[in-house]
């Protein structure tokens, strides 16, 4: 019997409506995430990357319902969490956590490090009040911090710092998921790693799955088991992440990970220069919203959006031309 998916995400979407009325030609949106499907196994990290402005973060908030969605369905540990109630979601909040792009302004510059690790044991009554100072201490020194940080601001620690008291507080409920959002953009290149490390880490030991969204290439590689590559508020291909770097299939994914700064110069890649802007998210495109840029476009590609099909074993792709591009 094949086990369900952790999470599941059917055809979600968001549409966010900008300020105006008649008196600006009626009511105008910004489609941010338009009809998105995706599954996480537990266990499994996926990664999602995009230039700016595609609707990752949207994604991942939305997966989380601190952003209400305008269509789709999010199933996670096999319920609805659109149909739940409010306190019914509360309750499911415990199953999922976040960690933010920018630690410092993630955390509140008026508590101590103490209060904002055991603010969620609090929040969800986990433990007696006699034990929380302790469960707190455990939970500094799984990300490598300790007793010296807890009368700590944030103010007060370095950047590296507030992001493992970020991913302490994520932990201390012991959620099933994290939804990691650019995650370490905001740090140095060697705190970095040592960030990425600690994820790594605390998965094996927790069991932890993750939604790891970020725009370093690099780094989504590193950690992911598999990679979905989002253009314009649609995901246009997923798959392992080794075969995803290595093969490219859309078009624009060849583009994206072809711009990679590689350490040899004259390395032999073919690299794909894009023609035009990113399009506006409030007037997007008709059909493939990638096909003003794209270099294999025809006709059907103007009218027409692609559905996402499977071409090789685990390789999905959104292109009426990806036998011709690979």
């Amino acid at each position: 019997m094949t086990t369900p998916p952790l999470l599941q995400v059917r055809s979600l979407t968001k549409h966010f409506r900008l300020p105006g009325g008649w008196l600006s030609g009626g009511a105008r949106y910004v489609y941010a995430v338009d009809g998105v499907d995706f599954e996480i196994a537990a266990g499994e990290v996926l990664g999602l990357v995009g230039e700016s402005g595609c609707g990752k973060t949207t994604l991942g908030r939305m997966v989380l319902r601190l952003i209400e969605p305008t269509d789709g369905q999010v199933v996670f540990d096999g319920r609805d969490l659109i149909a739940l109630k409010k306190n019914d979601m509360r309750r499911m909040r415990q199953q999922m956590q976040v960690v933010f792009q920018n630690p410092l302004s993630s955390l509140s510059p008026r508590f101590k490090v103490e209060q904002i690790v055991a603010e969620p044991l609090i929040t969800h009554r986990m433990l007696p009040k006699k034990q929380i100072r302790g469960r707190v201490l455990e939970l500094l020194e799984q990300v490598g911090l300790g007793r010296q940080h807890l009368d700590r601001f944030p103010h007060e620690i370095s950047g590296g710092q507030c992001q493992r008291v970020a991913v302490a507080r994520a932990l201390a409920v012991n959620p099933k998921l994290l939804v990691l959002d650019e995650p370490t953009s905001a740090l140095d290149v060697s705190v970095q790693a040592q960030i990425i490390n600690l994820l790594e880490d605390l998965k094996k030991a927790h069991g932890l799955t993750y939604l790891f969204i970020s725009h370093d290439l690099n780094i989504v590689q590193h950690i992911s088991d598999r990679i979905g590559v989002m253009y314009l508020g649609k995901l246009v291909e997923m798959g392992p992440s080794e075969a995803v770097f290595n093969q490219p299939l859309h078009p624009y994914t060849q583009a994206l990970f072809g711009a990679i700064p590689l350490p040899v110069v004259d390395s032999g890649r073919q690299l794909t220069i894009l023609e035009g802007n990113v399009p506006s998210p409030v007037n997007p495109p008709s059909g493939c919203r990638f096909h003003t840029r794209c270099p294999l476009a025809q006709e059907i590609c103007k009218h027409d959006q692609p559905e996402s099909q499977q071409v090789l074993p685990g390789r999905f792709v959104s292109c009426y031309f990806v036998g011709t591009n690979s």
